[in-house]
């Protein structure tokens, strides 16, 4: 049982879904939840997908939510860059998520941040070496995360990380991170649900980013074996899980 649990922070890919597929038993889980009046929000690192497009698309599944229980990096992103003055960026994001940036002034040439996020198959060495002359004439790295891979229908993906990793060793200077493994992120989510931390677990695929992310935070760690999950991986890493589930689907079972 996961005993004293009064709260949920769960991720998305490869907990609740994969693309558009869910996971067997999320929904039923999730209203369980819902039925014995324990709050959840999601936290994601999704950066491919405004608020209001994953929120339709988890809808449309069956997955059970309010707009406002989804917290991504990119409204994290813009608090930071709001909290920082407005500073202009250039940014590295589709198309479909600037509406999150809104008010933020941009810059195509020498701006003061290079605000690294998804842009697909857009990548390639020209950008790169753009983005890393950018960074060389003064300019902060500022990551909406630094994951390595995630899991999609298609099969395992190699994530941001590898691009902010490559622009770190190239230009010297280190990358400043907004969402998932950094506490702030969890602490925003956390003060929505107006629980202590004790009174919350987070759950997620990601041994790393999210348990080990929630655990630094003072958030219990609970990691499932869908999505992402590698036995490997686990072994390897000095993160200990609060608890290791199948799925999210037990939650019925364990709360």
């Amino acid at each position: 049982m996961l005993s004293g649990v009064k709260g949920i922070l769960c991720d998305v890919d490869g907990v609740v879904s994969i693309g558009r597929t869910p996971i067997p038993g999320a929904a039923e889980a999730l209203e369980h939840l819902a039925s014995n009046g324990i709050p959840y929000r999601f936290v994601t690192n999704t950066t491919t997908e405004s608020r209001t497009t994953l929120y339709k698309r988890l809808r449309a599944m069956g997955i059970p939510l309010e707009p406002d229980h989804l917290f991504t990096t990119h409204e994290v992103a813009a608090r930071y860059l709001v909290d920082r003055g407005r500073p202009t960026c250039f940014l590295l994001v589709e198309d479909g998520v600037r509406e999150a940036y809104a008010g933020i002034p941009t810059d195509e040439s020498t701006p003061d941040i290079v605000l690294v996020g998804d842009i697909g198959d857009r990548w390639d060495y020209p950008l790169l070496n753009r983005v890393f002359n950018m960074i060389m004439s003064g300019a902060e790295i500022v990551a909406l995360h630094k994951g390595r891979y995630w899991q999609t229908e298609a099969g395992l993906k190699m994530d941001i990380g590898a691009f902010v990793a490559g622009l770190e060793y190239a230009t010297g200077k280190s990358a400043t991170i907004v969402g998932k493994p950094e506490a702030a992120f969890f602490e925003i989510a956390l003060a929505d649900l107006g629980l202590a931390r004790d009174d919350v677990v987070m759950i997620g695929d990601d041994i790393e980013s999210d348990v080990g992310g929630a655990q630094r935070a003072g958030i219990r760690g609970v990691l499932v074996k869908t999505g992402k999950y590698e036995e490997d991986a686990v072994k390897r890493s000095s993160i200990k899980p609060y608890a290791v589930i199948s799925s999210i689907a037990e939650l019925t079972r364990l709360i």
